[in-house]
């Protein structure tokens, strides 16, 4: 802020300039010649006179410079000051700066550290599901065998049940009963049509086909001999779901030979022997 330079009145150094400059006049003029004496009053009150009408302005030189030097003076300070706040900004930004950087290396080291409990707490939960799939798969194969056990054993006594109907329905063939017959038919379709829908079909095969080893089985250890025909069904096969489960087991007998024709028999006998 510029501030007004204090004016100093210059009236009396002009009056007391005027009065000497007057006086060194009249000297001059009314008094006798000029002595050396004379001559320095006069040049001394002009001199005098000079330096009394110039001093209110050097006055004023040396109160603007002041002024001047002061204003200077001020901006410096003003300016330090603002490098001062320049500066304490700098400090207080370094110091946040470094807290700053504080706090980002101990998040760093938490995330890390967080980062390595959460590899561990995957890798243990990885092992324990790991032996809990293996633990499971052995129980569920264990659960497997032991079905796969139970559904051997309730076919088996399916198929022995079915065996047994089966040979109470021959016996009762054998007897020649019709009521009986026919009671024992309908009690062993029935039963076969209970199994069917538990998957188990019997295979009967009817009597005079051919012999199939690949389709039949027989009681005895000996091979029939080719050709043979189907005579009885001993016991009836058995399918579960499409896979065979055994074989019908068959009594076979080797085809009857063809009787001669009556006209050849009735001609061997016409001959004469």
């Amino acid at each position: 802020m510029t501030q007004n330079v204090p004016r100093l009145s210059k009236l009396p150094f002009i009056v007391g300039d005027l009065l000497l400059i007057a006086t060194a006049g009249f000297v001059a003029v009314y008094g006798p010649s000029l002595g050396p004496w004379q001559f320095a009053v006069v040049a001394a009150s002009v001199a005098f006179g000079a330096w009394l009408a110039a001093w209110p302005f050097v006055l004023e030189y040396r109160a603007a410079a002041k002024l001047a030097e002061a204003e200077a003076l001020d901006a410096v300070t003003a300016k330090i000051q603002d490098l001062n706040k320049v500066s304490a900004s700098i400090s207080s930004a370094i110091l946040e700066w470094q807290h700053l950087q504080q706090s980002s290396t101990q998040t760093l080291t938490s995330a890390q550290h967080i980062a390595e409990q959460m590899t561990t707490e995957a890798r243990s939960f990885g092992e324990v599901m790991s032996k809990l799939h293996e633990s499971e798969k052995t129980h569920l194969r264990l659960e497997v065998e032991k079905l796969r056990r139970a559904e051997g054993d309730w076919l088996g006594v399916t198929v022995r049940m079915l065996d047994h109907v089966h040979a109470l329905h021959q016996a009762g063939v054998r007897s020649g009963q019709r009521n009986v017959i026919e009671q024992l038919t309908h009690f062993q379709a029935a039963c076969r049509d209970t199994a069917r829908r538990l998957g188990v079909v019997a295979v009967v095969p009817e009597a005079g086909v051919p012999f199939n080893a690949e389709a039949h089985q027989v009681l005895a250890e000996a091979k029939p001999a080719a050709g043979a025909v189907v005579e009885a069904v001993v016991a009836p096969g058995y399918t579960f779901q499409g896979q065979i489960i055994r074989l019908p087991v068959v009594a076979a007998q080797a085809p009857k030979a063809e009787e001669p024709k009556a006209e050849e028999a009735q001609l061997s006998f016409d001959q004469p022997s």
